[in-house]
């Protein structure tokens, strides 16, 4: 027997023994083909798997379900290390699938860890194989098809018993799937699942896969506008990440700090330099001195950034909170001059304000802006359209947001 032969030859008797005596840690890191690095034991046998190799004889001692487990997963290892990924996921994908079968038959949940695992391998080779497939023009499906997998993966743990603390951990790797392919909608009947479920228990699942959750269902919120929800949902992401990952933590704020925006609440500029958010600054200066240009510049400047965080829009509506702050530091200037007339703000003195921050904007276009400042309740006061003036209420003519969204 060559060296090559011997090295398969052991990786599936480990793999075999792992999988026999329902030895979860042990089978985990041999299922890991896309680890870097990959372990010992896998890295040996990558290198001694050549293509024309035939293993069946090692298989034959194994039950038919094992064997066709190894030799998928062998073919998988092969092909993903000569780089012909859409191979390595079909393989990776016939080994999962038998597998999965299995895994509906075992009562206990020795085996979650290598599923988690598997559930990992399916999204990472599936966005490798996409991206080898577009470079031949031919159609990136892989990744759609490991959220298909991936869906019966959560049937099989949407179960009561004690495999059911797994869901979580599914439900975010297909969270990931569909924010990749654009399709997050398909996320609501996830989401529906793990929420109204009698089964789940939300605070029996492990935190790490919480705040996970909490993360991609927050980002969902801020997408549908819905401000408290996704203030509430980012909060406990952030209070409960781990401290030590200052990467998990950047992501979590860079979508925290336009919903705390839209609340009327600022961040420090200190936590944006902390956490590398520099497209925010502008922005949070805007909304400090009522001033339109920073927020557009930080718009212009940002708008890649922005676009593919899906925040572009929520930024952009904080438009009428920097407006209303403009009025309140004309208001108060007004109040320093003559206090008796403090409430009485001239169309024309707003115009001139707005041209000197280069806006070049009429008394129409103010009026409008105006009313939709008294409408969205960011301003309390009317028109006087003869004398084209803004009469401000004399009791809290600037009423704060105090974490409500703009209208509400």
């Amino acid at each position: 027997m060559s060296e090559a032969q011997r090295s398969v030859a052991e990786f599936i008797r480990r793999f075999s023994d792992a999988y026999i005596l329902q030895d979860g840690p042990f089978l985990t890191p041999l299922i890991a083909v896309s680890s870097c690095p990959p372990s010992p034991a896998l890295f040996s046998v990558a290198n001694s798997l050549s293509p024309n190799q035939d293993w069946g004889r090692f298989l034959k001692p194994f039950d038919a379900q094992l064997g066709e487990i190894v030799n998928h997963h062998l073919r998988a290892i092969q092909f993903f290390y000569s780089g012909r990924y859409a191979d390595a996921y079909s393989a990776f994908e016939k080994s999962a699938n038998v597998f999965l079968q299995e895994f509906r038959n075992w009562e206990t949940a020795w085996a979650l860890q290598p599923l988690y695992t598997i559930a990992y391998e399916i999204r990472v080779l599936a966005e490798k194989a996409d991206q080898e497939l577009a470079s031949h023009g031919k159609n990136p499906e892989k990744l759609k098809g490991a959220g298909s997998f991936l869906m019966k993966v959560f049937g099989a743990l949407a179960t009561k018993g004690p495999k059911r603390v797994g869901a979580l951990h599914v439900t975010c790797q297909l969270f990931k799937i569909y924010f990749k392919l654009g399709t997050v909608h398909l996320c609501r009947s996830v989401i529906r699942s793990i929420e109204t479920a009698r089964i789940f228990d939300f605070e029996e699942f492990p935190l790490r896969d919480k705040v996970t959750y909490m993360y991609y269902t927050g980002r969902l919120e801020v997408y549908n506008e819905n401000f408290l929800a996704a203030d509430q949902k980012l909060t406990y992401a952030l209070t409960h990440c781990n401290p030590k990952r200052t990467s998990n933590i950047r992501m979590i704020v860079k979508y925290l700090v336009p919903v705390k925006l839209s609340l009327g609440i600022l961040p420090k500029e200190s936590l944006l330099e902390r956490c590398n958010l520099p497209e925010y600054l502008n922005a949070v200066q805007a909304l400090k001195r009522g001033d339109i240009r920073l927020l557009r510049r930080a718009l212009s400047e940002h708008e890649d950034r922005f676009l593919k965080s899906g925040v572009y829009l929520v930024i952009e509506k904080l438009e009428l909170q920097v407006y209303q702050r403009m009025m309140k530091k004309i208001y108060m200037l007004q109040k320093l001059k003559d206090p008796a007339k403090a409430h009485q703000v001239k169309m024309e003195v707003v115009v001139k304000a707005s041209r000197w921050l280069e806006m070049d904007m009429d008394i129409d276009e103010v009026e409008c802006i105006m009313a939709i400042l008294i409408y969205k309740n960011l301003m309390k006061g009317y028109f006087a359209h003869k004398s084209k003036v803004v009469v401000l209420s004399k009791q809290d003519p600037f009423p704060k947001l105090n974490g409500k969204p703009v209208g509400d």
